[in-house]
């Protein structure tokens, strides 16, 4: 009885100390991203960016893999479906958030089935006008919002998209009629705003900036707290007439929820210090985007907060379940 105990605690204790091991020899081949967007978007490029940088730290490489569709659902969901051996993992975003709500029917729970790494970057949103319409700050919309309701139209790159959701809360701050209209994807959406066809658009920085340029489209306001880096002369939507508003866009790394802790922290850190550099940081804002770090827990935190915040948006604004 004392040989089997003995044998059994010492199982035991090698079941326990496997995730440690696992740990120092991760990774020990490539490891997959699965980007729920096509190619050539921000979070895309935000992947690619870690992926550049990491390989030759880690001496595997990082692959980025495309998985576009069901607003981001099939990639997200193949990541959870995975081994949860740190070997696939998602480069997320707001949808995680916003598709907590918006879907009538999901098969999974942002929070319970995926394990947060990192907050790798966070953007904003960019509120723009046609140059024919006479606005040139925040309170200009709202007041013509209110001379004329339900007579102004805004786009976005689709329901659900966080620049939708960035216009259903200055609706709801503002307390004005605007009238949503979804496009397939921000280039449409951009087009018609430089068209005229739309009067407002809440885009992002790096798609907005090249209107803003040539002056085919005037900024209006960005939707951080705080002014952005790429345009420090942009005003917030707190500081222009609509306090405490804010609205940003964000990527982060997360694996399925049963990732050993020891390499949840091991990516954390090895990313985190990508992040810190002054090289992707200059890089990152030239793509719009601030650079990000913190703990897994901190991201935690974030992603439960933002998944409450729009589901307050989605219900009040009532939006149609997809």
């Amino acid at each position: 009885m004392r040989y089997s105990f003995r044998v059994n605690t010492l199982l035991a204790a090698l079941a326990m100390s496997a995730p440690y091991v696992a740990a120092q020899t991760y990774p020990a081949k490539p490891v997959r991203v699965i980007v729920p967007y096509a190619a050539g978007g921000g979070t895309d490029t935000v992947a690619r960016f870690v992926a550049q940088q990491i390989t030759p730290q880690w001496g595997q490489q990082m692959i980025v893999d495309n998985r576009p569709g069901a607003g981001t659902n099939i990639g997200t969901e193949a990541v959870i479906k995975a081994p949860p051996d740190g070997y696939t993992l998602l480069m997320g975003g707001a949808a995680n958030a916003i598709n907590m709500t918006l879907f009538r029917k999901i098969s999974y729970d942002t929070s319970k089935d995926l394990a947060p790494i990192v907050l790798c970057t966070i953007g904003a949103n960019i509120l723009s006008v046609h140059p024919s319409l006479p606005a040139r700050s925040v309170r200009d919309v709202i007041s013509l919002a209110k001379a004329k309701p339900g007579q102004l139209n805004f786009g976005s790159a689709g329901i659900g998209s966080s620049n939708h959701m960035a216009g259903e809360l200055f609706k709801m701050m503002a307390n004005i009629n605007i009238v949503h209209v979804a496009y397939k994807g921000n280039t449409p959406a951009m087009a018609d705003a430089v068209g005229g066809h739309v009067e407002l658009v809440f885009s992002g920085i790096t798609a907005t900036i090249p209107f803003m340029q040539s002056k085919r489209l005037r900024a209006i306001a960005v939707s951080s707290k705080t002014r952005f880096p790429a345009l420090p002369d942009l005003p917030t939507f707190h500081e222009s007439g609509v306090p405490g508003y804010e609205s940003s866009t964000w990527f982060g790394l997360l694996a399925p929820a049963a990732t050993p802790k020891p390499i949840i922290a091991k990516v954390n850190a090895d990313v985190g210090r990508i992040l810190a550099s002054s090289e992707m940081r200059e890089r990152l804002i030239n793509l719009g985007q601030v650079a990000g770090g913190d703990s897994p827990e901190a991201f935690d935190k974030f992603i439960r907060e933002e998944i409450v915040r729009y589901a307050k948006i989605i219900k009040a604004a009532d939006i149609p379940l997809q």
